[in-house]
């Protein structure tokens, strides 16, 4: 499991790579600055810059392929219960090989550490977040400190991102949002909510 609270780390094997995921560090800036702006630079992920990265580097996650940053994700606290998955890139070089599902396994075990209820994600790739247990909501479902980041973005004003989550703590969640009860689940992991058409993750995880 990824810790938050030590300094541990995930190996795998991913389409004949050795993939070292892990909470980042100051050193790693320079390669996150490559990764998230060339996807910011086409539209896909709002920029960031190396003095928000350095004061939110104990948000992120990354996975190493020996010299070669392959991905990229962060976990922001938005109260006691609710986390945000964001920033979530994975290099052209290792798009669909896995390295997406393990940084987002990585966050939900960090996740789990700090006792989270539930994690959302706003993104353009339901598909791939359907696949590691998120659902489609409807935005009024989250926080709306949730949407800070939306006012800087080109895209306010149309936004087309979709709003997802995945439920860590069912009955908690369940007694504090007054939801319906879950549906078909085993081991009480997810939870469906209502969706809708409409929310900041790139593409090809």
């Amino acid at each position: 499991m990824i810790s938050a609270l030590m300094d541990e780390a995930l190996e795998a094997t991913v389409s004949n790579s050795r993939i070292v995921v892990r909470k980042a560090n100051m050193q790693d800036i320079p390669a996150l600055l490559e990764l998230i702006n060339g996807y910011a630079a086409r539209g896909i992920m709002l920029p960031r810059t190396e003095f928000e990265l350095s004061e939110n580097m104990r948000d992120f996650t990354v996975a190493w392929d020996g010299k070669r940053l392959a991905g990229c994700g962060a976990l922001h606290f938005y109260s006691p219960t609710v986390g945000e998955v964001r920033s979530l890139a994975t290099a052209e070089t290792h798009k669909k090989h896995g390295v997406g599902r393990l940084i987002v396994e990585s966050l939900v075990a960090e996740a789990k550490t700090y006792g989270l209820d539930a994690i959302f994600a706003f993104t353009y790739v339901k598909d791939f977040f359907a696949k590691v247990g998120f659902y489609e909501i409807e935005r009024g479902e989250l926080p709306l400190k949730a949407w800070k980041d939306c006012l800087r973005c080109p895209k306010f004003q149309s936004c087309d991102e979709i709003a997802v989550l995945r439920v860590l703590q069912p009955e908690r969640w369940q007694q504090r949002h007054a939801i319906p009860p879950v549906l078909g689940i085993e081991d009480g992991m997810f939870v469906i909510l209502p969706t809708v058409r409409n929310a900041g993750l790139p593409v090809d995880l």
